[in-house]
């Protein structure tokens, strides 16, 4: 079960606070530092994220994209963590977008290979969602994947988000555009 242990933090504030630390299941979801630029650039050059994201990055491009979520959060526009033990990076959680009036956001993670298929990606997401909810006191956020994806499915469900729907070729990736499914949970939603 996640450990929330950040302050508390009122809807439309994040900027006035450090962005915080959270912990579940031997996991840290910690704000990116400039030391995790590697583990980035080596996540982009996976072919298993590289299928969902079309990109990669190169050390450069990799050191910017983790200085970009300091920003983001001082914006309060979005905020990215990297998803940690003591030792190294496992992945990233990320609220793509932040709309306060609206009480709504939208998440995004990847995982590592070797930290693939051992729940890492699902605690980081009921970490993080219990966080948003209850802290920063969204309303509603929302996953996107791909349909071809069924792992992200997986972990969208195991988190407590619904499937919602399927937008129709909505996404374009490395093969082509792709259906997506929309996942939501909504303040308030029982875990499943």
């Amino acid at each position: 079960m996640p450990r929330l242990t950040a302050p508390a933090i009122l809807p439309g504030t994040p900027s006035a606070h450090a962005q915080p630390v959270l912990h579940a299941d031997g996991l840290h979801l910690r704000p990116w530092r400039a030391d995790d630029a590697g583990a980035v650039v080596r996540a982009y050059a996976d072919p298993g994220i590289r299928q969902w994201h079309d990109r990669s990055m190169n050390p450069t491009e990799a050191a910017a994209w983790v200085a970009s979520w300091a920003d983001r959060w001082r914006g309060e526009t979005g905020a990215g963590w990297a998803v940690a033990t003591t030792d190294a990076v496992l992945g990233q959680i990320s609220l793509r977008s932040l709309d306060h009036g609206d009480g709504r956001s939208d998440i995004s993670y990847w995982v590592l290979p070797e930290a693939r298929g051992r729940g890492v990606a699902t605690a980081a997401l009921a970490t993080l969602s219990d966080w948003a909810f209850g802290t920063l006191g969204l309303h509603r956020i929302e996953i996107d994947h791909s349909v071809d994806n069924p792992a992200s499915c997986r972990v969208a469900t195991g988190a407590g988000y619904r499937l919602e729907g399927t937008k129709r070729g909505d996404a374009l990736h490395a093969d082509g555009w792709h259906d997506m499914h929309l996942h939501a949970r909504v303040a308030g939603d029982a875990l499943s």
